[in-house]
């Protein structure tokens, strides 16, 4: 019988806090032939049109007949009576305080740091409005911040990646969320007004993912962005608008820039892709990668995940790339730098994870071969030209939730993931453990800014402490049983370095800097 296996930095002295001496104890408990017929998609539709209801945070949620119409519409209470949020169904509350235990099993480093820290309450005080992914990872975020004694208000990052059963517990629990997977564009700006414009209350900390809730605040409710004591932010997309601000001199507050921090960009931005890229794109299309021809535009920390996922079930993956560092790193991992017009007529999958936009044009799209899957993996849905194929020559027909055909008059048909937004939390979900790392990051930096003397941080954007990076990864290492080699005095002497860190210098990356 056969056997089957499977097989602008800131050179600043940084001190931890005592709570933060924390020793970590517990342990981890294809679509290749053209149809005969072809199904027209009206384009009156909105953009995000309503996909979801499941009790399950897998994001292969079908599109769910039984709750027609925006939540805007409606009014829900907890079993309190509290009604300060907007959600797809509180009713599915249990199911989603279910998702997050399960999370939480898996964010051992940032549920211990709750038990340690929420004594001293760092964040008493503190009035956090946040924008990002709403899911049981980011709840176990959350109810760790308010653990640590701060007011949490929250709306989501991206229409298409909120889990409803989560933001149904979190609304439960009493958090003020404005959110539910499938929102139109006038539904995500107005969940991201709702959070900040309550009166009464004023935020003064902002965590953001991609910046548009700063970019609320700032355009429209100028007198609150003036007085916010730190921002922090993780996105590449969120980082760029923030150095925007500070080169014209308008950014009034100082910044955390998380996304540049080497636990975010070693670990959310490499391993996670590496796993959520297979993920996303098995359960929205069933594709068969052995043999496939894939294109990856950029190779930053996602890029490399991406190509480094495909390459071991058999893809045949071709990179493009603007800088030369990069360019020069894909070619000794041994994948061929092209440009997108030399091989698009080829090509099974294209993928972008640039933070730029418009990567993927229409030229591109009316040159690809039947079939070929387009899907985007970087923060901002700017990256596929999205808006030139809602055209009257096209069709658009949906084939399930989060998956469409693009039809030509000639019949050829192209696939569309998400409509051009973040593939893995579209369309899947992440790996939780990634996240904890990702998660007690931002919950550091928030305390930090939040506590830091005057004077410490000026209005700028900084690098997250070389310190409070260790940290954070020290923590995860009890996961694996790990133990880390001590330096002796002499050998802490001859390196000029602390025995206990920090061990890099403040400027050190472990990656020339690109996304």
């Amino acid at each position: 019988m056969a056997k089957w296996e499977s097989s602008s930095s800131s050179n600043l002295a940084f001190q931890l806090p005592q709570w933060m001496q924390i020793q970590l104890t517990e342990q981890k408990q294809e679509f290749n032939k053209r149809p005969g017929k072809i199904g027209r998609r009206s384009f009156s539709r909105s953009v995000s049109q309503s996909s979801t209801d499941s009790f399950s945070s897998a994001a292969s949620e079908s599109d769910s007949s039984d709750d027609e119409g925006t939540p805007r519409d409606k009014v829900q209470k907890n079993s309190k009576g509290n009604s300060d949020f907007s959600i797809k169904n509180i009713k599915q509350a249990d199911f989603g305080r279910r998702e997050i235990e399960i999370a939480e099993q898996e964010m051992l480093a940032l549920v211990a740091l709750r038990k340690r820290a929420q004594g001293e309450k760092p964040l008493v005080g503190a009035k956090i409005v946040g924008c990002t992914h709403i899911t049981a990872q980011t709840a176990v975020l959350i109810e760790t911040l308010a653990a640590l004694g701060a007011q949490c208000r929250w709306a989501a990052c991206n229409i298409y990646s909120t889990q409803n059963a989560v933001a149904a517990a979190l609304a439960e629990a009493g958090f003020s969320v404005f959110a539910w997977k499938g929102e139109s564009e006038d539904d995500f700006w107005w969940c991201i007004d709702r959070c900040v414009n309550l009166e009464g209350w004023q935020p003064n900390m902002v965590l953001d993912d991609g910046g548009d809730l700063t970019h609320c605040i700032y355009k429209k409710y100028p007198h609150v962005f003036k007085k916010i004591k730190g921002i922090v932010e993780e996105s590449v997309t969120g980082v760029h608008r923030l150095y925007q601000l500070s080169k014209a001199g308008k950014l009034c507050v100082p910044a955390m820039n998380v996304n540049d921090s080497v636990t975010k960009q070693k670990f959310d931005n490499l391993y996670c892709c590496r796993e959520s890229i297979l993920d996303g794109l098995k359960r929205t299309t069933d594709v068969m990668f052995g043999g496939k021809q894939v294109v990856v535009c950029g190779y930053g920390e996602v890029g490399k995940g991406c190509c480094f996922a495909l390459k071991a079930l058999g893809c045949i993956v071709y990179v493009t790339e603007i800088d030369p560092i990069c360019a020069l790193q894909a070619c000794m991992d041994g994948f061929r730098l092209v440009k997108l017009s030399e091989i698009i007529r080829n090509v099974d999958i294209v993928i972008t994870c640039t933070g730029n936009k418009n990567v993927v044009r229409r030229e591109h799209l009316d040159r690809m071969k039947n079939g070929c899957m387009v899907c985007n993996m970087g923060h901002s849905n700017t990256e596929i030209d999205v808006a030139s194929l809602r055209m009257p020559d096209l069709t658009w027909e949906r084939v399930r939730s989060q998956v469409d055909h693009i039809i030509w008059p000639d019949g050829k048909r192209i696939i569309l993931l998400a409509e051009g937004h973040l593939l893995n939390l579209s369309c899947s979900t992440v790996p939780t453990f990634v996240l904890s790392i990702t998660a007690t990051t931002q919950a550091l930096a928030l305390i930090e800014l939040y506590n830091a003397p005057e004077g410490r941080y000026k209005q700028d954007v900084y690098l997250l402490p070389k310190k409070m990076d260790e940290y954070v990864a020290s923590l995860h290492l009890q996961t694996f049983d790990a133990h880390l080699t001590e330096l002796t005095d002499d050998q802490a002497r001859y390196l000029s370095l602390n025995k206990n860190g920090p061990f890099k210098p403040n400027y050190y990356r472990t990656k020339y800097f690109r996304y």
